[in-house]
């Protein structure tokens, strides 16, 4: 079976604590997503969305997985798997966030955002449906978020 990857970079006109802040809320994600995505079980040292946390995701109706965030340092990385269900195996989301200079002196953030991952049935094509399943509503909602925070001013 194929490993598929998913390469994401995106810019924030917003400091890097906001964008971690909402990027890294499970059901801010969700919404960000337009998929319904809850926190099932909270995560260690005060953070509910940090590590330890899990999140149930159901992209469709009868269809839902749980992912496990396995790596978390506030307002720089989140790292998650899967956990249970999914049509996915070996499986790692992961999340950088970094300031970036920006030529009229605001704070901007850079995400870089790459997930792995292999089919679990030896379909073919099947890895190429699923990474494109994943990334389009990634990259849609990363791209309206950007634009929301313009409009905002950064």
């Amino acid at each position: 079976m194929s490993t598929q990857y998913i390469e994401v970079t995106q810019d924030f006109p917003a400091p890097v604590a906001q964008v971690f802040t909402e990027l890294t809320d499970h059901v801010k994600f969700g919404q960000l997503l337009n998929t319904n995505i809850s926190r099932i079980l909270d995560g260690e040292r005060g953070f509910k969305n940090g590590l330890g946390s899990v999140r149930k995701i159901s992209p469709a109706p009868f269809l839902s997985f749980e992912e496990r965030v396995v790596k978390f340092e506030p307002n720089e990385l989140m790292e998650y798997i899967v956990s249970r269900g999914s049509p996915i195996k070996n499986h790692v989301g992961r999340m950088e966030f970094s300031a970036i200079d920006n030529s009229k002196g605001q704070d901007h953030t850079r995400v870089h955002y790459t997930i792995r991952f292999e089919p679990k049935l030896s379909i073919p094509m099947l890895g190429g449906v699923l990474k494109k399943a994943i990334e389009t509503p990634i990259k849609q909602g990363f791209s309206r978020l950007a634009k929301q925070y313009a409009q905002q001013g950064g």
